[in-house]
């Protein structure tokens, strides 16, 4: 079992750096226009030949009320019926990706996001997953991982039926915060019984993971308010936990821009939110899987990553990594082979681009040889918080002290300040340095200037 992360307030204060969460690498801050459908078309036919397995991401934008934290790519609306055309598009969508792929490769994994995916009505939930299962190797024993994210303010128990007969076996559950005087600053009321409904509901009809989400920085909280928050949330037993660093960045949000920037807890306070939270779960019994995640020992993740089979996609965490991931819906991100493609996060050009039997391809980037090297690396680092020189030297013919000796001084540098424990064989992150893996991932980032950095959060 890996040690128990350990809390280093120095080490974080000098570590605490602005970068990429690595859901991908290279990023998607460098995807660029280059990319186009064309270079899709590509990458699936060599999916098709190589039948690998899939994992499907599908968006739907949609939410009903604004909250102002979000930074997802969403379009709000009390009309409903405006997921009637947007869901053609995405038919259109599902089937011109589909003729490209071989009717036998599997879809693993299956993952509805938004926005607010139970905005859609029952009879539209119903014609999407037909459409889903028509054109695509929907497994049909429950023994896909099928998740969707939920808004219990979306769902009651009759949704949540329906989510159920239609495949649907993880949810995903927002939360943030359940104070009442925080839930009113980011425009976001929901009680604890709304949540406790949905969750019950999903024990009930035997879904197989349940996860929640909640929010540390957000305006009005406080190391003592969060901590009943977290408290309540442990009491609710989920399989898996996501804890984020509210990341407040109006310029790139508008939404965040109705927050007001003097009631953000401080820094120092933020800290103490996180250490508070990190001891109530490892108290609960929660593992610290990494970036923010935590899992009870059982849960599929926690299991991986003993394993040290733990990957990590557009999705986050994940035991499918060796899926190809495409992407349906507006702003979705592909990652088919060494292709990242991403289609318009314009709701109108996306629709238009379909309307004409295109697809919605808009940017994007091929990893080169030095990107498939450091993909590796950076996988292994922020999955298994170690790294073994001889497994990266194997698999793409290089020797790694050679390839990355102008990288030495600042490993060095880490290991003395008891970030990582640096040898002639591998790199291993201390327990003190769990909590800042990404810190440690950027030294191999070859795109991450200083002027790059302002698009990103800080590590904690």
């Amino acid at each position: 079992m890996l040690d128990a992360i350990r809390w280093d307030t120095d080490l974080i204060r000098r570590y605490d750096l602005a970068g990429p969460r690595y859901t991908s690498y290279p990023t998607a801050a460098q995807f660029d226009a280059t990319i186009g459908s064309f270079d899709l078309f590509h990458a699936l036919r060599d999916s098709r030949k190589a039948l690998r397995p899939l994992s499907l991401y599908v968006h739907v934008p949609f939410c009903a009320n604004i909250c102002y934290y979000c930074a997802c790519n969403k379009v709000i609306t009390k009309d409903r019926g405006r997921a009637h055309a947007y869901l053609q598009r995405l038919e259109q969508e599902i089937q011109l990706i589909a003729c490209h792929l071989d009717p036998t490769q599997k879809v693993e994994q299956l993952h509805f996001g938004g926005g607010t995916p139970t905005f859609l009505s029952h009879d539209e939930l119903r014609q999407l997953m037909a459409q889903l299962r028509k054109h695509f190797n929907l497994l049909d024993d429950d023994s896909g991982d099928y998740g969707i994210e939920i808004d219990p303010r979306e769902a009651d128990w009759s949704t949540m039926g329906l989510l159920r007969e239609l495949g649907f076996n993880r949810v995903s559950i927002g939360l943030q915060d359940l104070d009442p005087a925080v839930q009113r600053a980011v425009n976001r009321l929901q009680s604890l019984e709304e949540t406790r409904a949905v969750i019950d509901a999903a024990r009930t009809l035997q879904f197989r993971s349940i996860n929640i989400d909640l929010i540390y920085g957000l305006p009005r909280q406080t190391p003592d308010n969060f901590a009943r928050t977290v408290e309540e949330v442990i009491a609710l037993q989920p399989d898996r936990l996501s804890v984020f660093n509210y990341a407040h960045l109006p310029e790139r949000f508008m939404p965040q821009r109705r927050i007001n920037s003097n009631e953000l807890p401080t820094p120092a306070q933020k800290l103490e939110m996180l250490q508070r939270t990190i001891e109530q779960l490892t108290t609960a019994g929660y593992r610290y899987i990494g970036m923010d995640h935590f899992a009870l020992p059982d849960d599929e993740l926690a299991i991986a990553q003993e394993e040290s089979t733990l990957q990590r996609n557009f999705q986050g965490y994940t035991t499918h990594g060796h899926c190809d991931l495409v992407g349906l819906g507006v702003s979705a991100i592909s990652q088919i082979g060494d292709l990242y493609s991403q289609n318009s996060s314009d709701l109108n050009l996306y629709q238009n681009a379909l309307a004409t039997s295109q697809l919605a391809t808009s940017r994007g980037l091929l990893c080169n040889a030095d990107d498939r090297v450091r993909r590796a690396v950076i996988q292994q680092l922020i999955c298994r918080f170690s790294l073994e020189f001889a497994e990266i030297e194997q698999a793409f013919n290089i020797d790694f002290r050679g390839y990355f000796g102008e990288l030495w001084p600042q490993l060095q540098t880490m290991a003395k300040d008891g970030l990582i424990e640096l040898d002639n064989d591998r790199i291993t992150v201390l327990p003190a340095g769990r909590l800042l893996v990404r810190s440690v991932c950027m030294v191999f980032d070859r795109y991450l200037g200083q002027h790059n950095r302002e698009r990103f959060s800080k590590v904690i």
